[in-house]
């Protein structure tokens, strides 16, 4: 079933406008009688019926009202050192899709991508992320954030209650730190290149753990979407 976001719903009288109002009479083909979700982007969803449709506006008689099942009771942060290309976009769909709550934008020492203007960038990651919302039926739409260097990310993750630096130079297993009751936990994966020692002695000085997934050498895509599969896992939130 369709599921679109919408900030302000009125269970009385749903109505989609804009983009979206398009993307179902257009693409979607959806005809009076169909049925879709709403979701109010804080976990509540809303069963619709269409019962008109017109060029900008598709009305909707609400069916029934519930809680979103689907979001993990863990909040996992992903800060993801800038990738080359399009891969970041690939993390984030994936990520998203995983259960991941947010995901920080970090540029460290060897990340080879440092871009200019990241605003006009984030715009369109932020939508990727929706899109993977809707497609894989989340209650909320995960948040791209600001681009933030090493330094200021290390503070921040150092603040939440589990935080894991992926490393290859470290023999402590990922399965050995998670306790499975995390509430709110922070996972921190490098670029292409790695991590420079001093950045790995900076964040473990924060009382950040490094952990290791193996000793096998996986890319940094790689590395991002198996860190927050085995985390979720680990918590308790993969089935």
């Amino acid at each position: 079933m369709p599921r679109f976001f919408l900030s302000d719903i009125n269970p009385d009288s749903p109505v989609i406008t804009g983009e979206d109002a398009r993307h179902i009479l257009r693409s979607l083909r959806m005809q009076p009688g169909e049925k879709l979700i709403l979701c109010d982007g804080q976990g509540t969803d809303y069963f619709c019926e269409i019962t008109g449709a017109d060029s900008g506006n598709v009305t909707l008689r609400c069916l029934d009202i519930r809680q979103n099942d689907t979001e993990p009771k863990t909040k996992l942060t992903l800060f993801q050192c800038l990738p080359k290309g399009e891969k970041l976009e690939d993390i984030i769909k994936r990520a998203v899709e995983l259960g991941i709550y947010e995901i920080v934008p970090v540029l460290s020492s060897r990340c080879v991508s440092r871009p200019d203007n990241f605003l006009k960038k984030r715009i369109r990651l932020q939508k990727i992320a929706k899109e993977a919302a809707m497609q894989s039926g989340r209650g909320i739409i995960p948040q791209v954030r600001e681009l933030v260097r090493f330094d200021a990310a290390v503070k921040e993750a150092s603040s939440f209650e589990r935080t894991l630096l992926f490393y290859e130079g470290t023999a402590e297993p990922l399965s050995g730190v998670l306790r499975g009751e995390e509430r709110a936990a922070a996972l921190i994966i490098g670029p292409e290149g790695g991590f420079e020692p001093a950045e790995v002695a900076a964040s473990e000085k924060e009382g950040i753990k490094t952990v290791t997934m193996g000793k096998r050498i996986l890319r940094c895509e790689t590395a991002a979407v198996t860190a927050v599969a085995l985390t979720l896992f680990l918590t308790g939130n993969m089935g």
